[in-house]
């Protein structure tokens, strides 16, 4: 018999007033290999070997394992107790991500989202038992953003037990990736590493690295951006066609840690797009346009430092981009002669590719402009 995390219970009325955290060992389960509740299979990535130094980490829902470290360490620190709200701003797959979560620990869960929240996940969250709260629609993505926190303020001026997960500024969120890292390590040739994807949080690549780092490997750090991503200092480009919002946005995510990146692209849509039906038709992988995105940049990086593995995060899967992104694929070029224009400057970014040193004069613009200095 082997012993598994402790099965999920759904709170009620009386949950709420139970102490303390969850006993996170309290069940046997066996044969070995079966899973006590779903995010289990869901938290942990398949690695697809493309090339024999080529590998995708591929997720289902990536942020799964990002929601359940989280929560995890809120209950082992007493921060929760079983049958809290969780309440936090998502329009995407951390709005299921936490639902999950909070249905595997016993958790209540309120999303504040877009009108734009699509009827797939809506239907999720509602069966999951979480709570969907959208906002009136708005064509200014800021502005959408700063009417979610300010009722997420307001949410949490009526009802004090409600804890806001913040998952674009506490670092908490960095813990469920450890897990992830060591099992990477163990099952990665010898070798340095070339790490690639999606920013966002900085949770996922970030922590990722750390945690390689943590166990010997050399590890170069690859981020990227969307045009008009305040964090890196692209607030002042704009792609209009851009939907992958979840890894960077108009408003700074406070989380990211600048020094763990050694290079920034910033890709667009079409590229983007591209990417990810070269990722189909290459590896037969079907995922998300950010996993196209990081597609794309892993083979450039690949061919300019050879002798690496190079891993590319793949967070989700792409039934969400049916229509945005796979529909008329075959009006989609190649992906062989796409190559990124290199800048020094913020004002040089331009779609649909750029790419920075993140060691050299943009970087630096951009942390004066956030210490309060000339931009």
């Amino acid at each position: 018999m082997i012993k598994l995390r402790g099965t999920a219970r759904r709170a009620d009325a009386d949950d709420s007033e139970k102490d303390g955290g969850v006993d996170l060992d309290d069940h046997e389960w066996g044969p070995a290999g079966i899973h006590d509740h779903i995010t289990d299979a869901m938290a942990d990535p398949d690695p697809v070997r493309l090339a024999p130094d080529l590998v995708c980490l591929r997720f289902e829902v990536m942020k799964v394992r990002s929601a359940l470290g989280a929560v995890r360490q809120l209950l082992d620190t007493g921060r929760i107790r079983r049958g809290d709200t969780l309440v936090d701003s998502s329009s995407g797959i951390y709005a299921l991500a936490l639902a999950l979560a909070c249905h595997r620990y016993g958790m209540r869960c309120h999303i504040v989202g877009s009108a734009t929240v699509e009827e797939t996940l809506g239907v999720q969250l509602e069966i999951l038992g979480a709570t969907l709260e959208r906002m009136p629609p708005s064509s200014d993505l800021k502005l959408d953003q700063a009417r979610r926190v300010d009722r997420i303020t307001r949410l949490l001026a009526e009802h004090p037990r409600y804890h806001w997960m913040r998952q674009y500024h506490d670092p908490i969120h960095y813990h469920g990736y450890a897990e992830v890292a060591a099992g990477l390590h163990r099952r990665l040739p010898a070798g340095p590493v070339t790490l690639v994807g999606g920013i966002g949080t900085g949770a996922s690549t970030g922590a990722m690295a750390e945690g390689l780092r943590a166990a010997g490997r050399e590890v170069l750090s690859i981020g990227i951006q969307p045009f008009g991503s305040r964090t890196f200092g692209a607030e002042h480009t704009e792609d209009p066609d851009m939907i992958i919002a979840g890894i960077g946005s108009s408003i700074e995510f406070a989380n990211v840690r600048h020094e763990l990146y050694h290079r920034i692209h910033w890709v667009g849509f079409s590229y983007a797009r591209a990417g990810a039906i070269g990722l189909l038709r290459d590896g037969a992988i079907f995922a998300g346009l950010s996993s196209g995105a990081a597609y794309l940049v892993s083979r450039w990086e690949r061919c300019r430092e050879p002798g690496r593995t190079v891993v590319f995060l793949a967070p989700d899967t792409g039934h969400r981009y049916v229509a945005a992104a796979y529909a008329g694929h075959r009006d989609v070029p190649a992906i062989d002669g796409l190559a990124p224009l290199a800048v020094r400057q913020p004002d040089e970014l331009a779609p649909p590719w750029s790419v920075a040193d993140w060691t050299g004069p943009l970087a630096e613009r951009v942390r004066l402009a956030r210490a309060g200095g000339a931009a």
